[in-house]
């Protein structure tokens, strides 16, 4: 048994500002998706120059940071917005979805393609290898706060987390599964088949199968967020269910006809 570090979700005070943990993961799972992006532009015949990447980059940020907050409200905390739709702005308070994130990269991967003309699955099968540090960075953040952890265990690195809603009892790390599978796992895996030439579209389908397959497995051993529970069968969670489409649109990709695109 372990007991959860009770880290200061305090990182940093400067002056008023105080910068939280969690949006220090966010900073940085940014700045490693840019720099990575910068790497793979200057790979030969990547077709991509460092200054596509900074302008892609951010509306990258924008799509994940709009679509994870609006994703959350609208499938997580919907009667708290339709209550007081002024909590869709109360970013302090928390709530992000990866499912709302993963919308809002789609429209904004859509937006930068048609605005460069680079067409939607170049930019999105350049961009499928640079999210997944994000993800991991995030689900650090949500084991630092000490939210977001799993059911009860008697495995010998089950957590104590200090919320009194967790009960007091080892339970398991699920942030950190998620970290090592959606994060450091999901990267290696997109990272090393995005070397090859594969048709356009096959990059981003890898990401969604593997993704969305890892998601609906932890959410086995992670506890439903509260204010929704199971919402079928004992065991069926929101994260299992918005998972699926992601896993039906990565197949889709991966076996559909198409083109073969250069490695990027």
């Amino acid at each position: 048994m372990l007991i959860h570090p009770q880290f200061d979700p305090v990182a940093v005070n400067l002056g008023p500002l105080a910068v939280r943990w969690y949006g220090l993961m966010y900073l940085i799972g940014f700045a490693v998706a840019w720099l990575l992006g910068r790497w793979r532009a200057t790979r030969p015949g990547s077709g991509w120059t460092g200054l596509e990447v900074d302008d892609l980059i951010t509306y990258l940020v924008l799509g994940v940071v709009v679509g994870g907050r609006v994703g959350y409200m609208l499938f997580y905390d919907l009667p708290a917005l339709i209550a007081n739709p002024l909590s869709l702005f109360m970013v302090w308070q928390g709530g992000m979805s990866f499912h709302g994130g993963f919308v809002g990269v789609l429209a904004a991967v859509w937006l930068w393609g048609k605005k460069t003309g680079k067409g939607f699955w170049g930019v999105a099968d350049f961009t499928a290898p640079l999210a997944p540090f994000g993800i991991f960075a995030g689900r650090i953040g949500n084991f630092i706060n000490g939210e977001l952890w799993g059911k009860a265990t008697d495995l010998p690195w089950g957590v104590v987390f200090p919320d009194p809603r967790a009960g007091g009892i080892p339970r398991h790390p699920s942030q950190l599964y998620e970290a090592g599978l959606e994060g450091l796992a999901l990267f290696v895996i997109v990272w090393l088949y995005s070397a090859k030439k594969h048709k356009a579209g096959a990059v981003s389908g890898v990401f969604s199968v593997c993704y969305g397959t890892f998601r609906f497995a932890l959410e086995f051993v992670r506890l439903p967020d509260p204010q929704l529970g199971y919402l079928a069968f004992g065991w069926l969670t929101m994260g299992q269910l918005l998972s699926l489409p992601v896993i039906a649109f990565g197949l889709w990709l991966l076996l559909r006809p198409g083109p073969r695109a250069q490695a990027g």
